[in-house]
């Protein structure tokens, strides 16, 4: 603990200066004032230096600390916690400053805070980064008043710390948590009915909530007097590939994250999901050259290595090569496996020119096209025409609206797959359609 400039003076002592000023003035006119100025002086100089002892007698009279994580999931609220301490052998009141990293551009991490002597307090606030990178905390400055609230003396742990943001891990880890327990549901995820039991007989285990009673195994349960279920083991070690277009259409903003950030948190946790099933995963980043090609796996640091990839990867500002993407997939991607391609066609013609390459991919490959909804598009619908200028932008919102609609038809109509969705439900639509798929046995 340190501290630099040490001794403010607080706004009750510049009011107090003032009003003595005042009636010092007023003494000019009335003579008899003048005493009574010179003794209020005195009373208040001898008020603040008792101030000043009190505030340093004491050479060490707080203790400060920040908690927060070496690494915050990007696009999520990440918990910051000051612990303070009072040491002072009497009441202090507190103003608490927090140098964040510029990247926030927030002035309003100021706490206030009373403790007695020998208290501790705990402050809590959360940050939500919205870009991936190095974030550096500064000090964390603690201005301490005695109850006279004439001086503050100030004190400045010197916490300076740089934190890493990745992709949304928290978010990873909450699909996780869910999948495991069987509660994916809570999060959006539909719950699968599996056409028929072509998989191979696993074990019988107790009911849970949402299992297909038609899997119940009767001997077993009037054996166990529970009801008991037959297990059936899905196909495994199937490879699920993550493509990431990092083109200028991918640089587009929605709550102050690109399209690309979306498309990478929903990377961690499918690929996530996709391990727990058992299967491989793997990713491939693109723009007009190839990025990085990370082999789908099931090793036990496959998700490591995915997050690490993800973490580096930022948006470039030409258009995306689907020819060369091609190539390569062709060249390194030999078994059939699942691609889903995190792209964003506005319109149907730039859909088209990428159409043939599409195609190609679908021969040999399941494809899942990824797009977003322009939610921007989707308000200026639901609200009425008043005037001429609303019917001009509803007209043209209307026809971007049914555009992407055409664009979902149109693959459709070549066998594949798309998901035309708003960046906020990305998680759980890609989750969907991957639970949907390996229900079907089409994975």
């Amino acid at each position: 603990m340190k501290y630099i400039r040490p001794l403010y003076f607080s706004n009750l002592f510049w009011g107090v200066l003032m009003g003595l000023s005042a009636v010092f003035l007023l003494a000019q006119a009335a003579p008899f004032l003048f005493g009574i100025a010179k003794l209020m002086t005195a009373i208040f100089a001898f008020l603040a230096l008792l101030d000043v002892l009190l505030l340093f007698r004491t050479k060490e009279g707080v203790f400060v600390k920040r908690d927060v994580s070496d690494r915050l999931s990007n696009g999520d609220n990440n918990p910051v916690s000051i612990y303070l301490e009072n040491r002072y052998p009497f009441k202090t009141r507190w103003e608490i400053v927090d140098e964040i990293p510029f990247q926030f551009q927030r002035r309003d991490v100021l706490f206030e805070a009373e403790l007695s002597s020998n208290e501790t307090q705990l402050l809590r606030y959360e940050l939500r980064p919205t870009k991936r990178g190095e974030y550096s905390f500064g000090a964390v400055n603690a201005f301490i008043k005695t109850p006279l609230g004439l001086v503050k003396r100030r004190y400045q742990s010197s916490q300076n710390k740089t934190v890493a943001v990745y992709p949304s891990y928290l978010q990873m880890r909450q699909y996780e948590l869910m999948a495991i327990s069987n509660r994916l549901t809570e999060l959006g995820i539909k719950r699968i009915r599996r056409l028929g039991h072509s998989m191979e007989f696993e074990q019988i285990r107790p009911y849970v909530k949402g299992d297909d009673v038609r899997t119940v195994n009767w001997k077993a349960t009037a054996r166990r007097n529970e009801l008991m279920v037959n297990a059936f083991q899905d196909e495994r070690s199937q490879a699920v590939y993550c493509l990431i277009d990092k083109g200028r259409v991918m640089k587009s903003p929605f709550e102050e994250m690109t399209l690309l950030d979306y498309a990478i948190n929903a990377t961690l946790v499918l690929s996530n999901i996709a391990l727990i099933k058992q299967d491989k995963a793997g990713l491939i980043t693109f723009s007009e050259v190839i990025g990085q090609i990370l082999p789908a796996e099931r090793k036990a640091g496959q998700m490591q290595k995915i997050l690490e990839v993800l973490y580096k990867q930022k948006t470039r500002y030409l258009e995306s090569d689907y020819e060369t993407l091609y190539a390569h997939v062709k060249k390194h991607i030999r078994q059939r496996s699942l691609l889903l391609l995190f792209t964003n066609f506005e319109t149907l013609s730039a859909m088209r020119r990428q159409l043939p390459f599409l195609r190609q991919l679908a021969k040999t490959h399941l494809l899942i096209v990824v797009f977003f909804e322009n939610t921007e598009t989707s308000s200026l619908l639901k609200n009425p025409a008043d005037n001429t200028e609303d019917i001009y932008l509803k007209t043209i919102a209307e026809r971007f609206y049914y555009e992407k609609r055409r664009i979902v038809k149109e693959l459709e109509l070549y066998g594949i797959q798309a998901i035309l969705t708003a960046p906020k439900d990305l998680n759980a639509n890609t989750v969907n359609k991957y639970l949907e798929l390996k229900a079907k046995g089409m994975v």
